[in-house]
């Protein structure tokens, strides 16, 4: 049967649409260039890195789940309106609605709209929601709903190198009775198949891909390791263990982790977090942050995701990042402070990175293989 397998994926490699992504500084990158991450990490205190506002639901007021956009590095260009205006948007698997600034935007469609107000993880933003068409690669999707931030100058936003996000998570994520642009090019009838996959290259600023509508093999090695989605809201699924050497140092008995590639860290429960960071051998800095000496990248050992039965090891030299000056940072952060979550793990572009990650609405499931 493997055989069949193998035509269905060259059959869907032939219909896929390819949207090249690019790897670009973080804004915690610029901010510790800038020596002003202190000032802003007080300015903006670390927060959940996920969670829905019920309590704050307004009806004239749509909300979206609070991010922490720190550390997002991946964009690609998609085209908004007739004419067609350029933004660069973080293709994010944990979110599931798209947002452009309304300063560069000139449509009619961006005149007014719906009070929309976003909650993130480091700020809020204010603006409307419009419709108009959209374009991503060759791919064009008509009345999608977006929205339309009124970010005034000198707030969160002016260190990001984004214009915006395009979200990938499902509906249930989305402002109320809007589809994500994903279900509509689904339900135009623009995909052949109704999933989507990452590839994420960790050499170089370009060579990362977003694949529409299929899956190009040539991306990974081996076959594909399917895992249900645990819970169609997110991109969860269940974890086994986490374990280092054959021993469990987190999620023992089994956890849940979300797939985001709009998290750029391994995000964890603060007590694991913290066991693994003495585990390496990091110590918090002024700042937060977890430093260590750059010579134990290669002394130091795997730490492995089980995941359904399949270990994913990841190596030091991807959860320990260098600057440019030379200086090592852990990539394993406190990301969820809400005592219901608290088996909650984000695997983010350090996890993905490593692993060529496929999305199939279809069948709500999640497959993995090492990436090439």
């Amino acid at each position: 049967m493997k055989w069949l397998g193998v035509l269905w994926l060259a059959a869907l490699s032939e219909c896929l649409v390819k949207i090249p992504l690019m790897k670009i500084k973080s804004m915690r990158e610029n901010l510790r260039e800038n020596n002003m991450l202190k000032d802003y990490l007080e300015k903006f205190p670390r927060r959940r890195a996920h969670v829905r506002l019920e309590q704050r639901r307004n009806p004239a007021v749509a909300y979206e789940p609070m991010r922490n956009y720190l550390d997002l590095v991946y964009i690609g260009i998609i085209s908004i309106g007739t004419p067609p205006q350029e933004f660069k948007v973080v293709l994010d698997t944990g979110s599931a609605y798209l947002w452009v600034p309304s300063i560069y935007c000139s449509s009619p469609a961006c005149v007014s709209g719906r009070p929309v107000n976003v909650a993130y993880g480091s700020g809020e933003m204010s603006g409307f929601l419009a419709y108009d068409t959209v374009k991503i690669g060759d791919l064009t999707v008509v009345d999608q709903a977006f929205g339309l931030s009124l970010e005034e100058p000198g707030t969160f936003m002016e260190y990001a190198v984004f214009d915006g996000i395009l979200g990938l998570g499902y509906p249930d994520l989305s402002l109320q009775g809007i589809l994500p642009v994903f279900d509509n090019l689904w339900m135009q009838g623009l995909i052949p198949q109704n999933l989507f996959a990452f590839y994420l290259s960790s050499k170089d600023e370009k060579g990362s891909m977003l694949m529409l509508g299929g899956v190009d093999p040539s991306y990974y090695s081996g076959d594909l390791h399917w895992v249900p989605v645990s819970k169609p809201s997110y991109w969860q699924l269940a974890l086994d263990s986490i374990s280092v050497n054959g021993v469990v140092i987190a999620c023992e008995g089994g956890c849940q982790g979300i797939m985001d590639t709009g998290t750029s860290l391994l995000t964890g429960p603060r007590n694991s977090i913290l066991n693994i960071q003495n585990l390496i051998g990091a110590k918090a800095s002024s700042d937060g942050e977890y430093v260590l000496k750059c010579g134990t990248i290669n002394t130091l050992p795997d730490i492995v995701f089980t995941i359904n039965g399949v270990t994913y090891p990841v190596p030091a030299s991807a959860y320990i990042r260098k600057d440019h000056s030379h200086n090592c940072y852990s990539n394993f952060e406190e990301g969820i402070d809400d005592p219901s979550d608290s088996e909650m793990w984000v695997l983010g572009d350090v996890f993905l990175r490593l692993y060529f990650t496929v999305f199939d609405r279809a069948n709500n499931r999640i497959g993995l293989a090492p990436a090439v």
